[in-house]
């Protein structure tokens, strides 16, 4: 089941398309990643979704009706990259009024409270004014405030910043338990090895339109370049062959591209039959940073000749 679908969003401001036309799906309980440069209309469309703004054409449907902000809001939990916690207020007093904007009653508000701050070590803070934090503690602040009321639909923008290791990894698999237990999470981040790490789906937009929409591993395995890392036993000397090319050569190690016709048991079978034992044979696949690059600097170049020819 979808919790979120959109349809053929469009947001314009004077001149600029922000969002141009996107479309896509969320399943219930999916980690979907949000990818985009900066200006690629990623906060727009966060925007659209959470109901600050309205989309001037297109088309919102969450769990499964017309979007509706006024009632649809309590059902989504925000965390936005530019923070907003009032800086002079106590935490505990500000955690609990954050939870009754959601919805919660002060009793059930108080409960969860302190499941929260004791699961991710923050007991002591109650008194403590948020001016008195570490990035790295108002940022646990404001995922507590994010996902208090038990959202359905949870964003997370930047949710790593200012975050040490520890907490990093803590925070990570609060992300997992949540969605383990029904929510649904967009991670929007210019952080790539962490969406390889934690999403399951993801969106690529760059100058207000969707190019790129799938899994991460079937993303990498359509940019895949049919390359091998390759170690074998000993230094061994290579004849000419038309099974492969050597990309990198480093000691036993070889990095290989297969030629088009052949296929990954054509090269083991090559160094079979020179009597070369391969201690270890991996596929090597594209990381979504290098897939990033690739699609927006193709994105950028194809603006900028339609450009030329417009002029």
């Amino acid at each position: 089941m979808n919790i979120l679908e959109l349809h053929h969003l469009k947001k314009y401001f004077a001149t600029q398309k922000a969002v141009d036309d996107i479309s896509f799906s969320i399943e219930q309980g999916n980690i979907f990643g949000l990818l985009g440069p900066n200006g690629a209309g990623k906060t727009t469309l966060l925007r659209m979704i959470t109901g600050i703004f309205f989309p001037d054409e297109g088309e919102i449907i969450f769990d499964g009706k017309k979007f509706d902000p006024l009632t649809d809001i309590t059902k989504i939990g925000y965390m936005p990259e530019e923070r907003g916690l009032y800086k002079k207020m106590k935490i505990g007093d500000q955690i609990l009024y954050l939870a009754q904007l959601k919805g919660l009653s002060v009793n059930d508000a108080k409960q969860k409270i302190k499941f929260w701050f004791e699961r991710l070590e923050m007991q002591s803070w109650w008194s403590k004014k948020v001016e008195d934090l570490s990035k790295g503690m108002s940022q646990k602040l404001q995922f507590v405030a994010t996902v208090l009321h038990e959202p359905k639909l949870i964003i997370l923008d930047e949710p790593f910043s200012g975050l040490d290791p520890v907490n990093a990894n803590l925070i990570k698999d609060e992300i997992y338990g949540l969605a383990q237990r029904g929510s649904t999470i967009i991670f929007s981040t210019h952080r790539m090895e962490q969406v390889e790490e934690i999403c399951d789906h993801i969106v690529l937009v760059n100058l207000g339109k969707k190019i790129l929409d799938g899994s991460v591993q079937n993303i990498k395995n359509e940019f895949k370049e049919n390359k091998y890392k390759i170690q074998l036993s000993g230094v061994a000397a290579r004849s000419e062959t038309n099974v492969f090319q050597v990309v990198d050569e480093r000691a036993n190690n070889l990095t290989v591209k297969i030629n088009e016709g052949f296929k990954s048991n054509d090269v083991l079978k090559y160094f079979i039959d020179k009597n070369i034992n391969v201690e270890a044979f991996n596929e090597i696949l594209p990381s979504l940073n290098e897939i990033f690059i690739q699609l927006v600097e193709g994105t950028k170049a194809a603006t900028r000749s339609f450009q030329k020819v417009q002029s």
